[in-house]
């Protein structure tokens, strides 16, 4: 089936994105190397889908997103903001994990501007399939992915803006930011504003 077939149903589209990815040689030097492309998950017609970055060493082993130790502070802050994530659909802007070897450590290495654009396509379609009412930016590379611009997330943080999707753009940190930070108080303060901006969305 033709990924862009306007006429497909969405489970039909979906189905076709997970060809899409299975087929490596169409995709970069490090989605030949990872273990598994990482769909996204969820019920078609959630109204809150949610972009992440890429999968983690986790996901990648998993074949499913958010699942590592960001993936466990989300779903520890859904749970609070009282958003079943069983009720969401989870993915992310791009869908291979990559990564750089030291030793024998996998090391998480950002995607790249030109990543983001060749995997937008997929990801534009696949929110198309779920019909949102609203998209949630985790993050500099989903906000970049969903709008096509690099806008800075802290700023835009909490914003509902107009990006390439037909539902509007929510704005948000991505929970590995908050894994970065340093500081105790500022990591446990950085998280209620995550919750808060998670309750937002509930309304």
């Amino acid at each position: 089936m033709d990924l862009f077939d306007t006429a497909a149903s969405p489970e039909a589209v979906l189905a076709a994105l997970r060809t899409e990815l299975a087929r490596t040689a169409d995709w970069p030097d490090f989605a030949v190397r990872a273990t598994q492309p990482v769909p996204g998950e969820g019920p078609i017609g959630a109204d809150l889908l949610f972009v992440g970055e890429q999968p983690g060493d986790e996901e990648d082993l998993a074949g499913r997103p958010f699942v590592g130790p960001a993936g466990r502070l989300f779903d520890r802050a859904m749970t609070e903001a009282e958003l079943p994530r069983d009720r969401t659909y989870v993915t992310n802007a791009v869908k291979h994990f990559k990564f750089t070897m030291l030793g024998k450590r996998r090391l998480h290495q950002g995607p790249d501007a030109g990543d983001i654009t060749r995997y937008r396509p997929l990801l534009l379609r696949e929110i198309a399939a779920v019909g949102p009412k609203r998209v949630v930016a985790l993050g500099a590379t989903a906000l970049q992915a969903l709008t096509g611009k690099k806008l800075p997330v802290l700023k835009s943080r909490g914003q509902l803006l107009r990006g390439l999707t037909d539902a509007p753009v929510f704005a948000t940190v991505h929970p590995s930011y908050l894994l970065r930070l340093p500081d105790p108080g500022l990591q446990a303060e950085e998280y209620r504003r995550f919750v808060a901006d998670l309750r937002a969305l509930a309304h």
